[in-house]
């Protein structure tokens, strides 16, 4: 690969905050019956492919001069159905992981109050290589997690 790995986790959270969390461009459907987010910029695409609402699983992939260099697997879920809604959970993660991208990251740990909700985030590695979980809390009660693992893709 010829970008360093400073720059390429500079790029996926510039791609993160504009897909997901910024609400941005859609593609059309990579897969049957998926929602994919694209951004672009230079050398550098990214898509993020799922399947899913309230339950859900998808994959992100970081292309660099067209070919993948970069991915990230998800599985994301409700836990307690009579204490959040999807969308709910939905504006939780996406203010608690604008505030994590506001800082030029996307792994490290991570914990943010919003609205009655404690999102937490928790990691291992960096870009290169990682596994994690996120969850919601209210009252001390999970109400949603999701597990992710990924890193670097080498020829």
């Amino acid at each position: 690969m010829d970008v360093s790995l400073d720059r390429l986790n500079e790029f996926i959270v510039r791609a993160k905050a504009a897909t997901y969390v910024g609400d941005g461009k859609h593609a059309p459907s990579s897969r049957p019956g998926s929602i994919d987010l694209l951004f672009e910029d230079g050398p550098f695409a990214y898509l993020d492919s799922y399947y899913g609402g309230t339950d859900f699983i998808g994959e992100e992939v970081v292309y660099y001069n067209g070919q993948p260099v970069w991915a990230m697997n998800y599985y994301g879920y409700i836990l307690k159905p009579d204490l959040i809604e999807a969308a709910t959970a939905g504006k939780v993660i996406k203010a608690s992981l604008s505030a994590l991208y506001k800082e030029g990251r996307f792994l490290g740990g991570f914990e943010f109050a919003f609205d009655g909700f404690v999102y937490t985030d928790t990691n291992e590695g960096d870009a290169a290589h990682f596994t994690g979980k996120e969850w919601i809390s209210q009252q001390g009660i999970r109400v949603y997690e999701l597990v992710y693992h990924g890193g670097l893709i080498k020829p």
